[in-house]
């Protein structure tokens, strides 16, 4: 997601879609979440945290308590979100049990709305974001991405994933939507504070005055794709991991398709304090780790985004 505290931003890249991530596993409709729920994903001991690989790389307060609070908005499958059974699950939350497992501590997620999360950072109630987040400079600097104004200290952040946004429409109405500039004249929803919302705000300055792009921004992807269902607008754009998670599941795969070519491809990136570099490259390690391991690669395929995974971590590589 992008903008002062999004998702993503506009790096102004065309990405070929990739197909492979429509084939994502399950058939979960997406679920509402409450804005304060903790869940624990991965998880050791005291003695589990000191016999990990790389346990003494952590910051000794973290070793300490075993624990890496995660600020995540749990409404994004098949990023982050949760299950039939209340449990967090998705892309995030199975990379973080993984890289637990070398660090010896659990990650455990917060769900907050996306547009909080890097307050929350600064706040110091989370230790890391992690919440299908791009990477960008502005971001990296604190500059509010609408205004060009320093809003914050910025954070670096451990790149993790590299994902594209999608246009979205009701199945079978498409209503010759095929790129941003056939916006024009219509009305689109999206998460607030996303990229795909930066991209609907700059095309909406392009269109002609007779033909207005409409825009309805929600706390999060859910409420968008509700309001696209129930025929409240034309078109609704995400993240294409999630976009097409909802064309493939939402309705049984009836109500909704990807139109166009995904855009805008990004890197993903875990979010840690500027003044935290060691908990941010001890993240960057045990990335490193479970890609040289192959259990990246295995959570990757297990949700069918093998096109977006990367060969290895880096740290602020967002432009």
């Amino acid at each position: 997601m992008t903008a002062s505290s999004t998702r993503r931003t506009t790096a102004a890249q065309s990405r070929i879609a990739a197909v492979g991530a429509i084939a994502v596993a399950g058939a979960l409709l997406l679920t509402g979440c409450g804005d304060q729920t903790d869940d624990s994903n991965g998880g050791s001991d005291t003695a589990e945290t000191s016999a990990a690989p790389l346990a003494d790389q952590l910051p000794k307060a973290v070793r300490d308590k075993g624990v890496i609070k995660v600020g995540s908005d749990i409404a994004y499958a098949p990023v982050e979100f949760k299950d039939d059974s209340g449990k967090t699950v998705g892309i995030d939350p199975d990379l973080a049990d993984a890289m637990g497992k070398q660090l010896g501590v659990k990650f455990e997620f917060e769900n907050g709305t996306f547009d909080t999360l890097l307050g929350g950072l600064r706040s110091k109630r989370y230790d890391i974001a992690m919440s299908a987040m791009t990477d960008t400079k502005d971001r990296q600097e604190g500059v509010d991405s609408d205004t060009g104004k320093k809003v914050g200290e910025g954070v670096d952040f451990v790149d993790y994933f590299t994902a594209g946004v999608s246009i979205y429409t009701k199945k079978g109405d498409d209503q010759g939507i095929k790129t941003w500039a056939d916006l024009c004249g219509k009305k689109m929803v999206v998460q607030r504070g996303t990229v795909s919302h930066d991209l609907a705000k700059a095309e909406a300055k392009k269109c002609a005055k007779d033909k207005p792009l409409g825009i309805e921004a929600f706390d999060n992807d859910q409420q968008a794709q509700t309001r696209l269902r129930s025929g409240g607008a034309d078109a609704g754009s995400s993240d294409f991991p999630v976009a097409a998670y909802a064309v493939k599941t939402s309705g049984g795969g009836k109500d909704f398709e990807l139109v166009g070519e995904q855009v805008e491809a990004a890197p993903y990136g875990i979010a840690i304090a500027k003044s935290n570099t060691e908990l941010r490259d001890a993240i960057k390690a045990a990335l490193d780790a479970i890609i040289k391991s192959g259990e990246y690669d295995k959570v990757i395929a297990k949700w069918g985004v093998e096109a977006g995974a990367v060969k290895q971590a880096t740290v602020n590589g967002g432009k």
